[in-house]
């Protein structure tokens, strides 16, 4: 009996002990606490990264504010490109090109706008900001609450293991006690059967607690996003929590929640962010602010370069004729004759200068990036809009809807929270009385089993009677182990309802 009355003391503690069968040995196995459940749960929980991964984009959003409001933009272009020969009309007037050609362009362009969005936007943006950090602490809070409440559930499913395997060593005890009567014909093979009936029943139940346990510990697992390095019955959770009488004050708690709760935190931050986004629409009305400049150039090659040359050369010998029509009225004026070959750029009347011939093919050598500049260009404008319809009046008239309805749901959530916190409260009183309640039960349940397995080892109890007592002081002590772990999941859901550790 000594032995029991420790395997009792160690469940009064509630101590998580080892979930596997007396009959094989403790397998050493990974351990995990609760600091560490939490920890590996920030790094690995899928939902909570997924939060997370909103904080970079609200990060980038401010610093692109910001630039908008003080750096231009730029942009660069390059372009290639072929025009085939041919003829073309353009506003009623034909343009024919006669050889095909390469051609090529750029262009750089700065530009900045000042209005009343880029006036608004880090503002807004980082408003913004505020509210997706204040999103990401909620989120780091509900998952430490869960997380927390998975492990006490999973340690008291390793608790009701050990009642389930004491159980089975009582029914073990009375069968042994039943056969032993039997044997010396103090017993009936009635109650030899209904032992074993009775052990049978305590070694389902004890398999049954073994699988809660183990889904128990599963489920812990999936909240923090991990899976196990070993066996899951080889999972130990170390953390112990004594019972403790609470000294919470209901007026602090409510306090602490006021100014702590992450979920009034972040509506309070979406609050800041629908009244930004207000300022922002009423910018609207205000004027823009353009300025721009920009660099281009352009490139262009014919590709038949004898047909411009031979053109190039009947042009020349239009001016050669021209010229000797010229210096006939210059010779009947007394004046001097001009030399027409070199006027028109011949070497003689049906041949080019090799300089003009030369440069043409010098001017002509520019694809792709002998670009001819065009000049600098820059442009400052402002602007007023007068009237756009309704569209301003409209956004404005939403913005200041949303942001009222931001102070709408602030103030539900605070009430929300004041009658969580509240109730919880209450609840955590309830339960720490009903430890006193349970464990009165437990010890009156022990006593009569004490009874009822003196009377029946003596001949005056019946089996009936024995069984009843060890079924009783089961549910006693299970109900026990409910009443202490239910002790320390109200905590945690208080402190969830609070926003912060309250131990």
């Amino acid at each position: 009996m000594n032995r029991w009355t420790a395997l009792l003391a160690l469940t009064l503690l509630a101590a998580p002990l080892s979930a596997q069968d007396p009959a094989v040995p403790p397998t050493v196995g990974a351990t995990l606490t609760l600091s560490e459940a939490i920890a590996q749960a920030r790094v690995n929980s899928p939902a909570y990264r997924q939060t997370l991964n909103n904080a970079g984009p609200a990060r980038w959003a401010v610093r692109n504010a910001t630039a908008s409001l003080f750096l231009p933009s730029a942009s660069a272009q390059l372009g290639l490109g072929y025009t085939g020969a041919g003829a073309s009309q353009f506003g009623g007037t034909e343009f024919r090109q006669s050889s095909p050609a390469y051609n090529s362009n750029y262009s750089v362009g700065l530009s900045w706008r000042l209005d009343g969005n880029t006036l608004t936007g880090p503002a807004q943006t980082r408003a913004m900001q505020n509210a997706t950090e204040e999103e990401i602490i909620s989120a780091e809070q509900l998952l430490r609450a869960d997380v927390t409440t998975q492990y006490l559930a999973s340690l008291q499913a390793v608790a009701q293991v050990d009642v389930a395997r004491q159980q089975v060593q009582r029914n073990d005890d009375f069968l042994k006690l039943a056969q032993a009567r039997y044997q010396v014909g103090q017993a009936t093979l009635l109650d030899v059967r209904r032992a074993e009936v009775e052990k049978g029943v305590a070694e389902v139940n004890l398999l049954r607690a073994h699988q809660t346990a183990n889904e128990a510990k599963l489920e812990l697992l999936r909240r923090m996003g991990v899976e196990s390095p070993v066996a899951i019955e080889q999972l130990a959770l170390t953390d112990s929590f004594p019972v403790v009488a609470p000294d919470f004050q209901l007026d602090q708690l409510l306090a602490m929640a006021d100014e702590q709760n992450p979920a009034i935190r972040a509506l309070r931050a979406q609050e800041s962010a629908a009244g930004a986004a207000l300022t922002a629409a009423r910018a609207d009305y205000l004027p823009s602010f353009n300025v721009s400049a920009g660099w281009s150039g352009f490139a262009q090659e014919f590709t038949d370069s004898d047909l411009i040359l031979g053109q190039t050369l009947a042009g020349a010998q239009g001016s050669y004729a021209s010229c000797l029509e010229n210096n006939q009225i210059r010779a009947t004026a007394g004046l001097p004759a001009n030399d027409c070959l070199l006027v028109s750029g011949l070497q003689d009347p049906n041949t080019l200068r090799p300089e003009v011939v030369s440069g043409f093919q010098e001017s002509n050598d520019v694809f792709p990036f002998n670009f001819n500049r065009s000049p600098f260009s820059a442009s400052v404008s402002i602007s007023l809009p007068i009237f756009t319809g309704f569209s301003r009046t409209l956004r404005v008239s939403q913005a200041r809807a949303q942001r009222e309805d931001a102070d709408e749901a602030v103030r539900a959530r605070r009430l929300a929270v004041r009658a969580d916190v509240h109730g919880r409260y209450l609840a955590l009183q309830t339960a720490y009385r009903s430890i006193a309640v349970q464990a009165a039960n437990r010890d009156a349940a022990r006593e009569g089993l004490r009874l009822a397995q003196d009377r029946y080892r003596l001949g005056s109890g019946t089996a009936l009677e024995l069984s009843d007592a060890q079924n009783a002081v089961q549910a006693a002590e299970g109900d026990y182990i409910n009443s202490v772990y239910g002790y320390h999941i109200a905590i945690a859901a208080l402190e969830a309802a609070v926003g912060r550790p309250l131990r």
